[in-house]
């Protein structure tokens, strides 16, 4: 799965999440996302996230493919971001 994917399954549940506006408020862009596969319905999507163009962290959710929700997580195993 792409972030590309993701954000055309999320257009309905997370309308605001890959707007433009927010990308270019966190300093991101949808190349900077990177997707990792948890199990059969979970994927992890992370990026920097920036303010003022200083690193202020990660955005990190988890994409259910069953719901197409996004849901936010704050603490995440370091390895799954690598």
């Amino acid at each position: 799965m792409t972030i590309y994917e993701i954000k055309r399954k999320t257009k309905n549940t997370a309308p605001y999440f890959f707007s433009a506006k927010t990308l270019k408020f966190f300093g991101q862009k949808m190349s900077d996302f990177k997707v990792k596969k948890l199990n059969e319905t979970e994927y992890l999507i992370h990026a920097p996230s920036y303010c003022n163009e200083k690193l202020m962290g990660k955005s990190m959710h988890i994409f259910n493919t069953i719901t197409n929700d996004l849901n936010s997580c704050s603490f995440i195993d370091a390895d799954l971001v690598k």
